[in-house]
């Protein structure tokens, strides 16, 4: 296996880690280590919230995350002779859990007043999933009769910005922000049509750790950093479940080096990772290789990471595909509206499982960690786009078909709380 190049300690905070982490994107936190064209290279990670969320049955902490601290990065690696109009090449050789560090991995609904998820106006309150993770199948104490392999991969992975792209993600975030703030409403795919959840994340110097810039630069990066909850055009926090073992994805490269960053890794997850928190959230590593095209983006019109997929499992063949149309749940027929299709079909599904005895938070959680298959299936037929979602029936230790539906038996329930946020 690869040396390990970036190490981190799942028992200390992220301000202490054995090498710097980071949680902003910025172009002047120094690169920690360096790669030449052709290295390979282990390179660990904390879970996304750096240690916030605990094996128990107490939501408690999902619903308290701190988010303006996450997501904690390793890197940069500088990857010697990268230079801006390059594209940078990682290969994913492996992605693991780190044995006897960390063996668990857990799933949220965040609460509406913190961060929310794709049906949040449905399911306001936090709750939480723990995994058992045993090899490559997964299995919950909170979700009973569901065994799967995962679709393990990293949730985060990019490049720095420049300093002319860090300007133009904070503008244009802003004035999204802005006109949420003077008319909830004029958002057409907000959930609530109201103040929370929020529809971007200004910088904000709050929990900002910037990697190894010394304390006076710290402070004044912290103040423009970029939030790495969305992705952007350095690649960011993507959340594809694809993007697994065998891997290859082009990144561009802004700025010298490169500069490239990773962390947010998932034991599975299903397309959309719909509870925002949706999927098997856990501390790993990656095994990458590196290497770099030259004058990449100019030759092959890239502006945005691509990439190719690898072919390593899981691979399921009967799924139940659930449709879901652009017409809201109060009866509004929207045009041509992919985001209200795909919640149609992710609440119809739930409802779907329902009938088998789960509750509706272990239903939404089902369709967030599984590796569902999501897809824009129709965007032509005025007025009503299709979006359909396919569930794998072979997770569940029992037939989901139509046709063997009975009365359901209640199973169990996830960690909930309708607490409000602590103060």
């Amino acid at each position: 296996m690869p040396e390990v190049q970036f190490e981190v300690d799942v028992d200390a905070d992220p301000d202490e880690q054995p090498m710097p982490v980071h949680n902003r994107w910025h172009p002047d936190i120094p690169s920690v280590i360096s790669a030449d064209p052709g290295d390979q290279l282990r390179v660990e990670c904390l879970d996304w919230t750096g240690g916030q969320i605990h094996d128990d049955d107490n939501a408690n902490d999902v619903r308290d995350v701190d988010l303006d601290a996450v997501h904690y990065l390793s890197g940069p690696i500088e990857v010697n002779g990268a230079e801006p109009g390059d594209l940078l090449v990682m290969d994913i050789l492996d992605i693991g859990v780190l044995n006897e560090r960390w063996e668990y991995g857990f799933t949220g609904i965040f609460s509406q007043q913190n961060g929310g998820g794709f049906l949040t106006d449905h399911f306001p309150n936090a709750a939480k999933t723990i995994w058992d993770l045993q090899g490559t199948k997964a299995t919950s104490r909170h979700i009973p009769d569901v065994r799967f392999e995962g679709k393990i991969h990293p949730g985060l992975v990019g490049t720095a910005p420049s300093h002319e792209l860090l300007e133009e993600w904070n503008k244009r975030e802003q004035e999204l922000i802005d006109k949420h703030q003077e008319d909830p409403e004029s958002i057409p795919d907000h959930p609530t049509k109201e103040a929370q959840p929020p529809v971007a994340n200004a910088p904000t110097p709050n929990s900002a750790i910037m990697g190894d810039m010394d304390d006076d630069e710290a402070e004044e990066a912290a103040e423009e950093g970029a939030r790495t909850v969305p992705p952007r055009e350095n690649g960011g926090n993507c959340d594809i479940k694809d993007l697994s073992l065998g891997s290859r994805v082009y990144f561009p490269v802004y700025v010298d080096g490169g500069k490239l960053s990773m962390g947010d890794i998932h034991f599975s997850q299903g397309d959309g990772e719909i509870t925002f928190c949706g999927a098997i959230e856990m501390a790993g590593y990656l095994d990458i290789e590196v290497d770099l095209i030259k004058d990449g983006m100019n030759k092959y019109g890239i502006d945005h990471p691509i990439f190719e997929p690898g072919h390593r499992g899981p691979t399921f063949e009967d799924y139940v595909v659930f449709e879901g149309y652009s017409v809201t749940e109060d009866g509004e027929q929207k045009y041509i509206d992919s985001h209200v299709a795909y919640r149609r079909a992710a609440l119809e599904a739930i409802e779907y499982l329902k009938k088998f005895g789960y509750t509706g938070e272990q239903a939404y959680m089902i369709l967030g960690t599984v590796p569902v298959e999501g897809r824009q299936s129709g965007v032509v037929d005025i007025p009503s786009a299709c979006s359909t979602l396919a569930l794998p029936k072979g997770v569940f230790n029992f037939d989901i078909s139509p046709d063997s539906l009975g009365p359901g038996q209640g199973k169990g329930q996830v960690a909930i709380t309708d607490e409000p946020l602590n103060d």
